[in-house]
């Protein structure tokens, strides 16, 4: 059966999550703020949520309606044959947003729809209470302008959650969005990559699970295995495939920092990931780092000032920053910070910038290219 498929994203890397789509074989795709819509069955749910290493969850589109009204939420939700999709004892779980719409109380909206889901339960089922202690069914209910479009789950926990971070420093950037900032610099397996305030290790770990072609959702298991009908032998071609697909590549991130502790949590995850023998970690100031290597990146999240303590040091840092991209002949430097004179303490203005978002935090992704 073919379903509207939606992989939601962080804001600014939609066009990125898009080109991974089209890189699974994906075409006809809808490009939306925080959102990519794509056709697919049950086998392209679990490349999807497999595959995918920008994207934040894997949804399926039942319904998209026009709603000024409760009754007309109601009417709406009801009209979906919720009692084919869900299980006698489906635990529903509803959760909404709304945006720019007449229905702006997210809770109401939550309550009529949840009223509507049981209705149209009681129908199929024809009982009038049910157990709700089955397979979860997380349907969320989305208003933009008054147009309403409601979706199911199919990933559980965020994609973001690899299972290889169990323990993270401080202001952690998604393992989504370390993967984003890896492929917007267009880096290879063939180069070097160093991150020079490496702490937890997520975008070096990102980086080696690209340039070995590690699925990123390899080892963890989705929401959606665990509804009725779920077809375990098609999940597990699927996993057999992408663990056939991982390649021989050889090739050594470098990954430094000044924090011990930091540095002992990278290589632990990197572990878990099963990735530590492509990445090298070692504890150093960042502007002491060196290579003798051409036509190398950096791929960087450097403290933001919460963790610095000083504003002085924050700004040597970023001076720094720019010191070394001038001591390093052909390396290109790519660093995210919502700081906003980052470019004037750099000391110059970076070839490309993009907005993107840290959790809530709006940050600049500053490229500077191979001179």
């Amino acid at each position: 059966m073919d379903y509207t498929l939606i992989a939601t994203t962080t804001f600014g890397i939609e066009a990125i999550t898009a080109k991974e789509l089209k890189g699974l074989g994906y075409e006809e795709l809808k490009v939306e703020d925080g959102r990519v819509t794509f056709t697919g069955d049950e086998m392209d749910i679990a490349i999807a949520n497999i595959w995918l290493r920008t994207a934040e969850r894997i949804l399926i589109q039942v319904a998209n309606f026009k709603a000024e009204t409760f009754e007309e939420l109601f009417q709406g939700t009801k009209s979906v044959p919720w009692g084919d999709i869900i299980p006698v004892n489906g635990n529903m779980h509803i959760v909404g947003k709304s945006i720019k719409s007449k229905l702006f109380s997210v809770p109401d909206c939550q309550s009529i729809v949840k009223k509507a889901v049981v209705e149209a339960m009681k129908k199929k089922y024809n009982r009038d209470w049910f157990s709700e202690d089955g397979p979860e069914y997380k349907i969320e209910v989305a208003l933009l302008k008054d147009m309403v479009t409601l979706t199911i789950d199919t990933s559980g926990e965020g994609l973001h959650r690899r299972g290889y971070r169990k323990n993270s420093g401080g202001a952690p950037l998604k393992e989504t969005l370390s993967a984003a900032l890896v492929l917007i610099s267009k880096w290879d397996a063939s180069k070097t990559l160093a991150d020079v305030c490496c702490g937890s290790g997520t975008i070096a770990i990102e980086a080696a699970m690209i340039g070995k072609n590690i699925a990123p959702g390899l080892n963890r298991t989705f929401v959606c295995e665990t509804w009725p009908g779920a077809d375990k032998k098609m999940w597990d071609q699927v996993r057999e495939g992408a663990k056939k697909a991982v390649n021989k590549e050889n090739f050594r991130i470098l990954a430094s920092d000044i924090d011990t502790w930091v540095l002992r949590t990278a290589k632990d995850n990197a572990e878990k990931a099963g990735v530590s023998e492509f990445i090298a970690f070692q504890k150093l100031p960042m502007n002491e780092f060196s290579s003798k290597k051409k036509c190398g990146y950096i791929i960087s999240n450097p403290p933001y000032g919460e963790r610095m303590g000083e504003q002085k040091e924050l700004e040597k840092l970023y001076r720094d920053f720019g010191k070394l991209y001038s001591q390093l002949d052909d390396w290109s430097i790519f660093v995210i910070t919502p700081y906003k004179d980052f470019q004037k303490l750099f000391g110059k203005k970076a070839d490309k910038n993009r907005k993107l978002y840290n959790g809530r935090i709006q940050c600049y992704y500053y490229q500077y290219f191979n001179k």
